[in-house]
């Protein structure tokens, strides 16, 4: 068999693109949901980091140590596999949501810090001399600033997100890269595989320029 023939076989692409296209539409959903949770979690989670009372902060500490420490791999292996033991049976979309929003939470916990100690000080004195409530100055004067502040690695961190994804498939999830490897294996071709790498750049490539671009919109504005 030439090249062609063993990673560009068009009619083994053909039978198997309907299963791949199945398998984006599941890697999509786990990624937008985990993404979504994420981003509230990790808001919530900086809010008593920052400012909630000591022994909050040290569990949230933790919490963010240990999540941005652990690999993702272990980690959705322990959710799917260890869980059952103690009685919480998850699915694997279950699973690989639950993972992956529990390490997205860590790291957009610290993409929020780093925005808000960044928004200047007379934010926050501004805030206190016009008597605004707590939630109100953050609501309407601080977080507006600091996302604006962190837009760029929050995307960033949303497109490994993304990424990570593929992982889902080592708990037998269908997502894109299982039903890949499945119709390599029936088709004893590695086309499939080809496929789901062309289906993944179509998906990651135009957020990759997003993130770029709004890389380049912070920089001109603090010009």
């Amino acid at each position: 068999m030439d090249l062609l023939d063993t990673f560009f076989n068009l009619d083994v692409l053909r039978e198997a693109w309907p299963a791949l296209l199945a398998g984006l539409g599941t890697t999509v959903l786990l990624g937008v949901v985990s993404i979504a949770l994420g981003a509230v979690g990790g808001l919530v989670l900086v809010m008593l980091r920052l400012y909630g009372p000591a022994p909050v902060r040290a569990l949230c500490l933790v919490y963010i140590d240990v999540f941005r420490s652990i690999p993702l791999l272990v980690l959705l292996v322990l959710v799917y596999y260890a869980l059952p033991f103690v009685g919480l049976r998850l699915s694997s979309f279950e699973a690989a949501t639950a993972a992956l929003s529990l390490v997205s939470c860590a790291y957009t916990a610290e993409i929020y810090r780093a925005g808000i100690e960044a928004v200047p000080r007379g934010q926050f004195d501004a805030v206190d001399a016009l008597g605004l409530p707590f939630f109100t100055g953050m609501r309407h004067v601080v977080l507006p600033q600091a996302l604006r502040i962190v837009m760029p690695p929050l995307t960033s961190n949303g497109i490994n997100v993304m990424k990570d994804t593929a992982l889902a498939s080592v708990v037998a999830m269908p997502d894109l890269l299982k039903q890949a490897t499945q119709a390599q294996a029936l088709a004893a071709n590695p086309t499939p595989l080809i496929g789901a790498a062309l289906l993944y750049l179509a998906l990651l490539l135009p957020l990759v320029r997003l993130a770029g671009h709004a890389e380049a919109r912070y920089r001109a504005a603090l010009r």
